[in-house]
This record gives C-alpha cells, structure tokens and sequence, in this order.
C-alpha cells in the first residue's frame, strides 16, 4: 500500500492518495479542484487513480471530484446519507459514473478495503473511511480518513450549517449528532492512525494542531473536545459551539456549487502580463477587481490601484479574498510577481474564482505611478492615534478580529465586525458618514478590512500595530462571549 498525503497551507486542507501497487490502482480522498497535481503524484509512483472519495460536501473549497468524472470518467464515491439538502445533485442522473455508500457500505481499490462509516455532525451526510490493507496481508484497519469528523486535537465544528449556509436552528442538533457519533471514533483502537481534512489554520474548527495526523489512541488521551464530551452531552454542546470563529463569506457559495456541481475547470485560466499602457485602459474603464498581493501593507496603504482589495500572497490569502469578494464572476487583475502567478491562479480556482484576466508586476505598478497614474491612499497610524479620536462623534472603531477575541478584551465602544463576514456586518452594524479607525490583533486583517471599506467608500483610517500596545493608551472591557447568530 502506497499512501501520500497531500497538503494546501493557505486552506489547511489534506487530500490523501491510497495506492495498491500491486494493481496499479489509486484512490484520492477529498481532492480540491485542480487535480493535475494528483494525477501527476500518482503517475510519479506508476499508479493511476481508478476513484474518488468525497467525506462531505465542502463549505471551504470546490471539489475535484467532478473534474476526475469528467475528465478521465473516474469512479466517485459519495456519501447516502443525511437527506435530500445534502445528496451530491451533480453526480445523480447517470451522467457520471458515481456510488452512493451508506453507513457500513464498503468498496475496494485493488487490496485495500475501504469502509464508510456515517459520522454526523459537522454535516448531515459526513462519512469517514477506515481503511484495510488486504492486498498487504492486514485483517484490521491502519488508519481512517476523518474529513471534518476528528482532527489532530479538535472536533469538527458543527454550528457550521448554521453560520455559513444559513440554515437556522441546526446548530445546537448537529452538536448533540456529533456527540452522538464519537463512538464511531473512540470504538477504533488505539494503534488506527488518524488522517484528517484539516490542520492549524482551517475555520473548520476552532483549535486544530499542526501535527499533520494522529492516532485514535493519541486523541483519546489529549483532544481537548473528546475530553470534554467525557462529561456528559451538556457540557460538550455547549463547549463546542463557544468560541467558534465566524466564516469566511464564500462558505456557503463552495456547499451550495459543490453540492449542485462544481464548474469545470478544465486547463487553469493563464492571465496575461499587462503593460503599463493596458493598466492605463483597464483603470480608465473601471470594470476589473484588482488584487493587490503586495507584502508589503504599508506600501499598499501608501500608493495603490483604484478600488483594489488588499490581499496579500501569503497563508491569509484564499481567506482575505474569499471574505471579502462578494462576486466571484468580476474579472481580477493581480498585482503580483511574475513568479508566483501559477500559485496565486491555484489558490483563486479552489475557492471558485476563475476569471484571472491579467496581471501587473511591482515594477509596472512603479512605472504606471511614475508616468502619472492615478493611485489612492489610505491613511496609517498606530493605536495612539485612536486614543486620541476615541469619543469623538464622527469617529468609530472597527474591530476585525474574531467575535471571541472582541469578548475577551476589547476598545469601549468598538463595533465588532470579523473580517472573514465583513461585507455583510459592515451593512448591519457600520454607520455611514463616519471616519473609521480599523483594526486587528497585529495588523494583517485590519490591512486587508481597511482596503474592503475604503472600496465601499467608508472614510478610513488603517491601524498597524500589536493590539498589546492599546492597554498603554486605554482600558479593555470583556465581555460574554455568544454563539454567533448567522
């Protein structure tokens, strides 16, 4: 048996390929959208992939597994469990060549034995899979494949339906369903490895280690949600939903498209280098997104394009652009170096933007500034600043941090609207006609928050520094902390 895991370290996500050398045969858990990257891996070591496996429906990238049936009519496994809302529509029909596994169903990809096994919770239809290396001579599993069911020191969230798809009241039922089957996990032993969908940084939970897997017997003794289930299904409903970070935007447009079918991709789309004459014309018309991916935040809050959304090319950038980009069809045109376009174009089509028409380097940017090109400005300052403003009629603060950070110690007076939801909070809570002092913990979302309100046109200040600093100038007040309403 052959086994590889493959990560995304800007969406935390692991895909597994599982292949049986003896036939040649592989399977690939959980893909993302751009599968070149699979097949190439699994032809590297003389496999080629005969099935897909899907655990759920995805909130937090498109799938690959219409790719690979279209492509290459590669056989997909997915979940028959959870009712009509969460039924993979795409593959029904006949068009694909797709099974639908019920809890206990199994399927075989040369000697190795896979089992679905319906973990609930997280969503209604979420299947794991324990897998039996037959081919080597095992009789008992050598690991199960979570998805969003266990991670490596945390549960998956299950007030997710709620709070990025919009489907009221489910949140505190799919708490008490995930409670319900941890047994499905505990029941393992001890020596079954662990490999989930997500590590540290995923939304998908709420304190998920680094570690890329785990075993069974190593999360009954230290993940923090299985031990607080160990006190009865109160206490572990109500620990598992508090605290949980609010969800990107795009969540529910990746569960409603991988759901009702992703749209094909095909080769990845090939933006064009643009010349300082085609930026003058693309501003001019001012019907392109640009995406500025710039590390450096002051520069961008310096000089930058009209309008452009700061989102800078490093871990936070699938999140910064998918929070805070309502529209996924607007053509984008990135200000980036020519190197890392290939990374940039893979990171905007696993969350379903797909219309990367262009890009312009640094130093066109320079030359377009140079030669007169129109640019805009936000303005910068540090939380001295705000101490000064503070209490001033015309002034708010806006805190972009996670609701549970604002709880824990906040600016009075602030108004909490995490960035990951900003364009929504910002219609509900941000007054208009006001000047806005915008921050974070350390300035990376504020950055990126500042750039979102001053394209909507909001009058905006950006504060960059550690929010540490705030208590030299001002008091803290906490607060509760609450489940998120969505």
């Amino acid at each position: 048996m052959l086994f590889r895991q493959i990560f995304d370290p800007k969406l935390a996500q692991y895909a597994y390929l599982v292949g049986c050398q003896q036939t040649g045969e592989a399977l690939i858990i959980d893909p993302e959208r751009d599968i070149d990257r699979y097949v190439e891996a699994a032809e590297s070591e003389g496999l080629r992939i005969i099935a897909v496996a899907e655990t759920h429906i995805h909130a937090d990238f498109l799938s690959g597994a219409r790719e690979f049936a279209e492509r290459f009519g590669t056989l997909t496994y997915l979940s028959d469990e959870g009712g009509e809302d969460w039924a993979s529509d795409w593959a029904r029909g006949g068009t694909y060549e797709a099974r639908f596994l019920k809890d206990g169903d199994t399927f075989r990809v040369g000697g190795i034995e896979v089992r679905a096994v319906h973990t609930p919770g997280h969503t209604p239809e979420h299947l794991s899979y324990v897998l039996v290396d037959r081919g080597g001579g095992a009789s008992t599993p050598i690991g199960v494949a979570t998805g969003d069911f266990v991670f490596v020191g945390d549960l998956g969230r299950p007030d997710l339906l709620e709070q990025a798809a919009g489907m009221h009241g489910v949140q505190e039922p799919s708490a008490r369903q995930l409670f319900q089957s941890l047994p499905r996990f505990t029941e393992l032993e001890d020596y079954v490895q662990v490999w989930p969908a997500h590590g540290a940084g995923s939304t998908c939970g709420k304190a998920l280690g680094a570690v890329p897997q785990t075993t069974v017997g190593y999360e009954r003794l230290y993940n923090a949600s299985l031990s607080v289930a160990a006190m009865g299904e109160e206490s572990f409903v109500e620990a598992i939903l508090a605290g949980q970070p609010e969800p990107q935007t795009y969540f529910a447009r990746m569960k409603r498209e991988n759901n009702r079918g992703v749209p094909l991709l095909g080769d990845l789309p090939q933006p064009r280098k643009y010349t300082v004459a085609e930026l003058e014309r693309t501003v001019e018309k001012g019907e392109t997104l640009v995406v500025d991916t710039r590390l450096d935040r002051s520069a961008f809050m310096a000089r930058h394009l009209p309008d452009a959304i700061y989102a800078p090319l490093n871990k936070s950038f699938n999140m910064a652009v998918g929070s805070l980009v309502e529209d996924e069809t607007l053509p984008i045109l990135l200000v980036i170096e020519e190197a890392a376009v290939d990374e940039a174009v893979r990171d905007l089509v696993r969350i379903g933007y797909d219309r990367i028409v262009g890009f312009v380097t640094p130093e066109t940017l320079t030359r377009y500034f140079d030669r007169g090109g129109v640019s805009e400005t936000i303005p910068q300052a540090d939380f001295a600043r705000v101490a000064e403003l503070q209490g001033r009629e015309d002034v708010e603060v806006v805190d972009v941090r996670f609701a549970a950070e604002f709880a824990s110690g906040h600016i009075p007076g602030a108004i909490s609207a995490s960035y990951t939801r900003l364009p929504s909070l910002a219609r509900e809570r941000i007054p208009e006609g006001r000047h806005l002092l915008v921050h974070c913990v350390s300035g990376g979302r504020s950055a990126a928050a500042a750039s979102y309100l001053a394209r909507e046109g909001f009058d905006v200040t950006f504060i960059d520094g550690e929010f540490a600093s705030w208590r030299e100038h001002g008091e803290v007040v906490t607060e509760e902390p609450v489940h998120q309403a969505s």
